[in-house]
């Protein structure tokens, strides 16, 4: 269930930060308070992660998905500019993300 909260937190994070772009600077109120309740959720659901996980592993795996996964949608749904640095850094990122998420013992 831990892994699940941790998932949860993630996609959250997302889904808060894609928010954060629709709000265009808090001036579109629905997107702002869309965006707060994610972040809420995020956070919320971290909480619960990190009852039960180490919480060097649960932030860490949380921040760094989440940059990657940004990072992407902005690439794919912003049409944001993409470079090959940028993708290998997203790939380190993620190596990165796995090894703190594996690499730790229990």
């Amino acid at each position: 269930m831990t892994y699940i909260f941790l998932a949860l937190a993630i996609v959250f994070e997302v889904l808060g930060t894609f928010f954060i772009k629709q709000s265009q600077g808090f001036t579109r109120i629905v997107p702002s308070l869309i965006m707060f309740l994610y972040y809420g959720l995020s956070f919320s659901s971290l909480t619960l992660a990190a009852k039960k996980m180490d919480v060097s592993v649960a932030y860490p795996v949380w921040t760094g998905s989440a940059i990657a996964l940004v990072t992407l949608m902005g690439i794919i749904y912003f049409k944001e500019p993409s470079s090959e640095l940028k993708l290998i850094s997203i790939a380190l990122i993620s190596f990165g993300v796995l090894g703190l998420a594996f690499g730790h013992k229990t």
